[in-house]
């Protein structure tokens, strides 16, 4: 049998590192071909007209001042998530707690709300709930992180199941202080008085939020990149061995990184419920922790890359949202597009880590 036909058809190798516009070209036909295919699968369930689908994905962020304020403080808050979780992943330490950090500060904040608000001068209470609020969040990340440098348990499941217990324990105390009783719900804490409500920065109740994100951005980053801390987290992350080695304490390490994950995790939850929400429900996290896994990832954990990955999650999620209900189709149908155009983009990474090459012709070979 010829040697050459028991040759490969395909030969998948490594490649060597991109110039920033090739790698940038790549993600960016992967945006465009995933909006063009979302737009023929929209197309084909409703007959209307691709582009009147993209006007509407457009519009579902852009469509008023108020959406694009709403944009941007969703973009904010998941920012900030992303932020918390990504020293941890850096760190090759998987914290899935986002969601129980959030709620833990967000619980933090409502206790402090809904117990002192009559009893401290406004800006004390606000002092008060942010102490609180990070203290919660970092307590209920570092829970996980002991067990992990102390019994080397799995910080992955441990972390997720500590969203199940923090839901339970928001439920518990919504009962609790429910408004009016066997309602439900909270209701909106302070209403009259707005006591530890956040105050109102510039011509939107969003702002404070957007400017807070972006400060802990370019902190994040220079922590990050440019502080012994942060070449202590690559260290670990890309070695525990020889961090031990070089000696790093990599149980000191690992509890400090999830510290710091649960504080931010736990301001997130501050932010929502005296800055925007003004209430307390299970459901108030939206599921960043997990989202922000998703921006961390695709950000290669750089904070900068960070904005706009999470804007652009949060504009895909705003317009699938509009597109489902311009169109009459479910409301899962938003998820539906911005699962696909995930899967463009993150599809996109092989190709960028990866060279794909077929078997040349015998004929060229043999230089024919």
């Amino acid at each position: 049998m010829n040697k050459q036909t028991r040759e490969p058809l395909i030969h998948i190798t490594k490649r060597g590192s991109l110039p920033w516009y090739r790698t940038l070209g790549i993600r960016a036909a992967a945006i465009l071909l995933a909006v063009i295919f979302s737009g023929l699968i929209t197309m084909l369930l409703t007959g209307e007209n691709p582009l009147k689908i993209y006007v509407t994905i457009f519009n579902g962020s852009f469509g008023s001042a108020r959406r694009v304020w709403v944009l941007l403080q969703n973009t904010a808050i998941l920012l900030m998530v992303a932020l918390a979780v990504t020293p941890a992943f850096r760190m090759r330490c998987w914290n899935l707690g986002g969601d129980g950090q959030i709620l833990a500060g967000g619980l933090a904040t409502a206790a402090c709300m809904i117990l002192l608000g009559d009893k401290l001068p406004g800006w004390l209470l606000i002092v008060v709930m942010l102490a609180a609020s990070v203290v919660a969040g970092a307590v209920w990340a570092v829970i996980p992180a002991w067990f992990k440098a102390r019994f080397n348990t799995n910080e992955t499941l441990f972390t997720l199941m500590m969203n199940y217990i923090a839901t339970q324990i928001v439920a518990f105390f919504i009962v609790v202080w429910e408004v009016p009783k066997g309602a439900g719900q909270i209701g909106i804490i302070n209403q009259i008085s707005k006591a530890g409500w956040l105050p109102q920065v510039g011509p939107s109740k969003y702002l404070l939020n957007v400017i807070i994100a972006v400060v802990f951005t370019v902190l994040m980053y220079l922590y990050l990149n440019y502080s012994k801390h942060g070449y202590e987290i690559a260290v670990v992350g890309e070695s525990e061995r020889t961090a031990r080695y070089v000696g790093i304490k990599v149980d000191r390490i690992i509890v400090r990184t999830m510290l710091l994950s649960g504080a931010l995790c736990g301001l997130a939850g501050l932010l929502l419920v005296a800055g925007t929400d003004h209430t307390l429900t299970t459901t108030i996290t939206g599921g960043r922790g997990f989202t922000a896994v998703m921006v961390s990832w695709m950000a290669h954990f750089n904070p900068i890359v960070m904005v706009f990955t999470s804007f652009l999650l949060v504009f895909l999620s705003k317009g699938g949202s509009e597109v489902a209900s311009g169109f009459g189709l479910s409301a899962s149908f938003g998820d539906i597009l911005t699962g696909i155009i995930l899967f463009f983009i993150i599809g996109s990474e092989f190709f960028i880590t990866y060279k794909v090459n077929f078997r040349k012709h015998a004929g060229k070979e043999n230089g024919k």
